[in-house]
């Protein structure tokens, strides 16, 4: 397999953090959206979104969305719960983290950190992601107080995508202090077996 990815991504981390716990074997090729890659013809022509991350299956099929990618390599593994309804939640917190998390949390660290995206952080949207940030972590750390995990009492690609940007949170300026149990859930998670960092390419 051949993952299309950025090093500095946590959306790019969430599948190679999963390859990595299955042992999978994956080239990783390094295409930037700071420098334009994504949008050059040849990379359209494999993801007319122009985004990575994006896995190229062993017969040439492709796949792109992060969480769809965990959702396909966890098919079958101790990743995606068995029962129904864990199941279920699975889905609802990928759904939360790609709507009411990594919009405020992913791009206020990249407003705040990439030379690029300068020209779009106005106080306003700094504001608002900084605002709504702390408000998706306010909803997982009610929901830590009782629940080790997301999908029930096992790790799953519901920790797995929300792990990717909290643990960078910092970097955003949101204060993870204030959320113990999420701190507390962060080290559940670097604790499981098989865990790299976000530098690690394979």
């Amino acid at each position: 397999m051949i993952l299309y990815s950025m090093i500095d991504s946590g959306n790019c981390y969430k599948p190679r953090l999963l390859m990595a716990k299955l042992g999978l074997a994956f080239t990783t090729i390094e295409v930037s959206s700071h420098t334009g890659e994504t949008r050059k013809a040849d990379f359209v022509a494999k993801n007319p979104n122009a985004m990575v991350p994006l896995l190229e299956l062993d017969d040439g099929r492709r796949l792109a969305e992060s969480n769809a990618i965990l959702l396909y390599l966890a098919e079958g593994t101790r990743f995606l719960p068995a029962d129904k309804y864990e199941r279920g939640l699975a889905y609802q917190w990928l759904f939360f983290e790609q709507y009411s998390h990594e919009p405020y949390i992913a791009v206020r660290k990249a407003l705040l950190t990439f030379p690029e995206r300068a020209r779009d952080a106005t106080p306003e949207r700094l504001a608002m992601t900084l605002e709504r940030g702390h408000k998706a972590l306010g909803v997982m750390n009610r929901y830590l107080e009782n629940n080790a995990f997301f999908a029930g009492n096992a790790f799953s690609v519901a920790d797995i995508a929300l792990y990717a940007y909290t643990h960078t949170a910092e970097q955003g300026g949101f204060q993870l202090d204030a959320y113990p149990a999420v701190v507390a859930w962060l080290d559940r998670v670097e604790a499981d077996p098989g865990h790299v960092p976000i530098e690690w390419v394979g």
